[in-house]
């Protein structure tokens, strides 16, 4: 059996919650040896199904950092790692001794990725990793439809699962840095920056934007989920007019009923006939119709309950879902690894018992000391060839590209897919050089070999069989450049039944019982606004990218990769998992109001504005108690007798976590000092829009910088540019333009 690719490698872990720990688990699975650090203030969520699920597989070491022996223990066990993992604010980490200055004097070669609530240079470096606080502080909370006007409490906490991804990417792309530069040093991340990679498609700011980038895409756009005959709900993407039992129906109707029902809601962008299709789905069952849609090829989920994903054979089949004895609860399913490489990731075992007592590992070797190289991003050198489209494929390769791979973005002459939704595209195009290449034909196929022998890595999310006739899958590519790594991200996982069928980000958010859960008890389920299950997957792609690149770099061969919106998706349903005798661990729920999960974490209404808290712990817990009450009722009371500064510097001055909710921030997040201050703004000048403001960094390396230097390519931008440096003479190139196979 091969070795696993980070079979040499080995983590230090010391952090809670699930960014850092589900970072740690990632790197444990592809072959690390993660030493988790337990220490006796992280015992609050040690008994729960996310705990579990989360730091199985891993060594588990229980000491005291504040005690002497504690601390001489950890710094043992830091001069035999590679990285360290930890969730500690700039402050605490000083304290104990591991801030980033002590620990690159004392361990060189060590890699530090530390996620806090808010990147370093921020202004709330300090304060709690809470996420519902980070969501509220960036105005997020308020970008989120609901079932009432105003602020919801958004129920997924998508930006700890980004964030872990986010972490995970970082440690690879210093680790590979480090064969270059023989140093480790830092790759840190945040809940914030993790929270905004969705708000790349929403939040930016054109000089001279068009009408359609102007408009963007309101949280109001109705959204096609359908309550059925059985009082189940149907999420449909894109019309669902072509299959047979929908337009007979829309004919049965005639245009005048058709458009009476379509008045009843606002227009919808992927339904013409909105209205309709929700009269009509209400005739028939859910899995009838779903059935239906997809032998006609339309993509469409039962919004199914909190779990019920682990039954899902598709799922299985993947390895999405494994079984782990858990010794609590038996012999359990669990979410498995989300990508694949080779060799696979591996779940390694449940969860083990912490060790007590000295633990002693070998020191690393010093690194023979080398002159400081020049200071370039992590991943130059790396070149990318991006076929992909819509969101999941091109955002993977705009993160390469921020990491300082060079990226060659192609799309047909008519233009991406996505480019009719104009801020959206831009949100996941940065620092690629835009390519207009027809692919599959025959008079194109010069140009795509010579795409294929430069790239070190192509990557794509289209559908296998479209790719076949594209001549761009991984067998007729590898013969072009065998060393390739070709990265696929599919809908449902490469094998199994659904392995060809379409999806997108909602249906796996219906299938995995996210929309159950956030529409909050009682209510209809509720589509979460932020795209998370394509920036999963794309994230997770980048991390099977790497890690392929980094066994290339030890044995010199290429592989396939691949990663999945649902096996992405499904990592998250991790706070429940499937008992033996078929039923599911409960979660806790959103209430009816989509105001929170507990008095003390919600988000509350005071005379004038919106306020958010996020006690954790019996401390905080008995602190906001002797506040505002111990019930919703006196609490809601306590909060809406005062305006939200009162309630805010009350709550701060009892030690309770508090933030204001934020609202409308779309504008006012390009104007922030601190944001800018924290290198969350990027800045460049479009051929189109003139100065583009988007979404900045999503890591901090320190003495390594992004490139965050490059628009987003107009249609074709540089097809000439890449034609001449791919050594097409001007002959070919005007003959392709011809034809009609590129734009320049």
């Amino acid at each position: 059996m091969d070795t696993p690719i980070l079979g040499n490698i080995r983590v230090i872990e010391f952090a809670s919650g699930i960014a850092g720990p589900s970072a740690g688990l990632q790197l444990s699975e592809a072959g690390a040896e993660v030493i988790r650090i337990e220490t006796p203030d992280m015992a609050d969520d040690a008994g729960s199904v996310l705990f579990s699920v989360l730091n199985r597989g891993k060594r588990r070491v229980a000491l005291d950092p504040n005690a002497p022996e504690g601390r001489a223990a950890l710094a043992g066990l830091l001069a035999g790692a590679d990285v360290l993992l930890h969730d500690l604010t700039p402050a605490r980490a000083s304290h104990l001794g591991l801030d980033d200055g002590r620990l690159a004097a004392a361990y060189p070669g060590l890699v530090v990725s530390a996620i806090g609530g808010w990147p370093r240079r921020h202004r709330l470096a300090e304060a709690p990793a809470r996420e519902t606080l980070v969501l509220a502080r960036l105005g997020l909370l308020d970008e989120q439809p609901g079932h009432r006007p105003g602020p919801v409490f958004v129920r997924m906490p998508f930006a700890a699962w980004l964030a872990a991804w986010f972490c995970a990417i970082g440690v690879m792309a210093r680790l590979i840095a480090r064969r270059r530069d023989g140093r480790g040093g830092i790759a840190h991340t945040s809940l914030a920056q993790a929270a905004l990679a969705p708000m790349s498609m929403h939040w930016s700011r054109a000089q001279t934007p068009t009408p359609v980038f102007a408009k963007g895409l309101s949280k109001s756009t109705p959204i096609p989920l359908h309550r059925c005959a059985d009082g189940e709900w149907v999420h449909v993407h894109y019309s669902p007019g072509k299959a047979p039992w929908m337009a007979q129906a829309l004919a049965a109707l005639g245009p005048e009923a058709v458009a009476v029902e379509n008045a009843k809601y606002p227009p919808s962008h992927v339904a013409p006939n909105f209205g309709a299709n929700k009269a009509i789905m209400a005739t028939r069952q859910a899995r009838d119709w779903v059935g239906h849609f997809w032998q006609h090829d339309v993509a469409a989920q039962v919004a199914a309950p909190f779990g019920a994903i682990y039954a899902s054979e598709q799922a299985r089949a993947n390895g999405y879902v494994v079984e782990v004895d858990d010794r609590a609860r038996g012999r359990v399913l669990q979410p498995g690894p989300a990508y694949l490489t080779e060799p696979p990731p591996v779940v390694r075992g449940a969860l083990a018992d912490p060790e007590h007592g000295p633990l002693h590992v070998p020191p690393r070797p010093a690194a023979a000391p080398v002159a400081p190289p020049a200071p370039v991003a992590p991943l130059v050198g790396m070149k990318v060839l991006d076929l992909g489209a819509y969101l999941a494929g091109p955002f993977a390769t705009m993160l390469l590209a921020d990491l300082g791979a060079e990226v060659i973005k192609v799309e047909p002459p008519a233009g991406d897919a996505m480019r009719r939704l104009e801020r959206i595209f831009a949100g996941t195009q940065r620092g690629k050089l835009g390519v207009a290449l027809k692919l599959g034909e025959a008079g194109a196929g010069d140009a795509l070999d010579a795409l294929v022998r430069w790239a070190d890595v192509v990557h794509h999310n289209i559908r296998l069989p479209a790719a076949r006739k594209l001549g761009i899958d991984y067998a007729t590519l590898k013969a072009q450049n065998p060393a390739l790594v070709y990265c696929h991200i599919s809908s449902y996982g490469p094998k199994g039944e659904q392995k060809d069928w379409p999806g997108f980000d909602q249906l796996m958010q219906a299938a995995c019982g996210w929309e159950a859960e956030c529409g909050g008890q009682g209510n209809p389920p509720m589509w979460l606004r932020f795209g998370v299950g394509d920036y999963l997957a794309a994230l997770s792609s980048v991390f099977a990218v790497l890690l392929a690149h980094y066994r290339r770099q030890e044995s010199g061969g290429g592989q396939a990769v691949c990663a999945s919106l649902l096996g992405a998706t499904l990592l998250t349903v991790a706070e429940s998992v499937m008992l033996p005798d078929g039923s599911t661990t409960p979660v806790a729920q959103l209430d009816q109001a989509q105001t929170g999960l507990s008095p003390a974490h919600r988000i509350y209404r005071c005379l004038d504005a919106w306020l958010a808290v996020a006690a954790a712990g019996a401390r905080e817990e008995a602190a906001f108690a002797g506040l505002a009450g111990d019930t919703r009722q006196q609490c809601e009371a306590w909060f809406a007798g005062q305006p939200r500064a009162s309630a805010l510097a009350a709550l701060r001055g009892a030690g309770v976590p508090a933030e204001p909710v934020l609202e409308a921030q779309g504008e006012a997040f390009h104007d922030d000092p601190d944001h800018a201050a924290a290198g969350l703004h990027a800045r460049y000048r479009h051929a189109v829009y003139g100065e583009l403001e988007q979404v900045g960094a999503y890591w901090e390396f320190g003495d390594l910088p992004l490139r965050l230097d490059r628009p987003p390519p107009a249609l074709g931008e540089h097809s000439r540019e890449v034609w001449e440096r791919l050594g097409l003479g001007p002959e070919r190139i005007a003959a392709l333009e011809k034809q009609g196979l590129t734009i320049l």
